[in-house]
């Protein structure tokens, strides 16, 4: 199945330390948020702040990491005078191959990554690595080597955090939605999709953060063909969340794998938006969003180019940089994009 995935995506493409962890809330927490510039500053203590080091500890000796320029990725020109790009490598201790989806633990300040190995495999694990953050705050490395976190099979490019500190995975090429409950090392839910009608196979998937249209909604994204749709959860005895009848929206393009919020304000980013990682066409576009929380197809505009597999997407919540991974036959790495304001949550 692997290779069946990279043999479709090639013809698709052909026709086409910092501080500790805070506790769990109810709310999503998915790396989304209201950045910085565009909220009220009587609505939360942080909205007033410029950059991370404001809050998040950091370590001046922290070396800067590569450019991309070396991996021959690009930033769009539209875009290019504000973002910069920069290789944070291999994650040590995970499988060099076919990375997963990729978050920080829900709170503030974070300094531990979980990211999915051996991805879309029976096989397949969440590892948790120390990141190290720079005198600005900015994660710019990994301290030591992953350790597994949980079992993390079929895991693909949705890897993230909801209300009550649930973890929701995308399981590739399954079809199907796994649950871990706060603490746990396996599912304690696999939701067949198939029988919600879902096309196969959700690769990316998120909570609509504060302050956007449709905040709260669960959103996912199937791979190869786009198709998005937006599933109603309700809370279980046990603490997982039964899924209801999908709405289905737009077909997105470019085989999109993880996704992420951008609220208006960010440079460049004059409404609110959202960053795809479209595997297929190894790229990361935009999209402008509509009062749903869903992108607008005909708004799609290239962000980033020249990738290998573009795969997971995340914004670290007190810098607003912009992290994804990537799932390749090669060695695959961890890629952060700054420029972005921080976020409000």
């Amino acid at each position: 199945m692997r290779g069946a995935r990279q043999i479709a995506g090639w013809l698709a493409l052909a026709a086409c330390i910092g501080c500790g962890p805070s506790s769990h809330s109810d709310d999503p927490d998915s790396g989304g948020g209201s950045d910085a510039a565009a909220a009220d500053a009587t609505t939360s203590p942080d909205a007033t702040r410029s950059d991370a080091a404001t809050i998040c500890n950091g370590d001046p000796a922290v070396p800067a990491p590569a450019s991309c320029a070396a991996l021959g990725v690009v930033i769009d020109p539209v875009y290019a005078a504000r973002y910069s790009c920069f290789d944070l490598g291999p994650v040590p201790g995970v499988p060099p191959q076919k990375y997963g989806g990729l978050t920080l633990l829900p709170g503030t300040c974070q300094s531990t990554l979980v990211i999915g190995g051996e991805a879309n495999d029976a096989a397949g694990k969440l590892y948790a690595v120390q990141v190290a953050r720079n005198a600005g705050g900015h994660i710019s490395g990994f301290m030591g080597s992953a350790t597994v976190r949980a079992d993390g099979a079929f895991n693909d490019g949705g890897v993230v955090f909801g209300p009550g500190g649930v973890m929701f995975l995308a399981r590739y090429p399954n079809n199907e939605l796994g649950e871990l409950l706060p603490g746990a090392t396996t599912p304690d839910r696999i939701i067949d999709l198939n029988l919600l009608g879902v096309a196969d196979s959700p690769g990316g998937m998120t909570f609509v953060p504060a302050g956007f249209g449709g905040a709260g909604a669960f959103k996912i994204v199937s791979w190869p063909g786009g198709e998005w749709y937006t599933l109603p959860l309700t809370r279980a005895a046990n603490g997982s969340y039964d899924v209801g009848t999908p709405v289905a929206g737009p077909t997105l393009t470019g085989g999109p794998e993880g996704f992420t919020y951008v609220k208006a304000g960010s440079p460049n980013f004059a409404v609110d938006s959202m960053l795809v990682s479209e595997w297929s066409a190894n790229s990361i576009a935009t999209y402008e969003l509509d009062a749903q929380g869903d992108p607008v197809v005909s708004t799609r505009k290239s962000f980033l180019t020249g990738l290998t597999g573009a795969e997971g997407a995340y914004r670290d919540p007190d810098t607003g940089d912009f992290f994804f991974s990537t799932w390749s036959s090669g060695a695959d790495r961890v890629i952060v994009v700054r420029g972005f304001l921080p976020i409000i949550r």
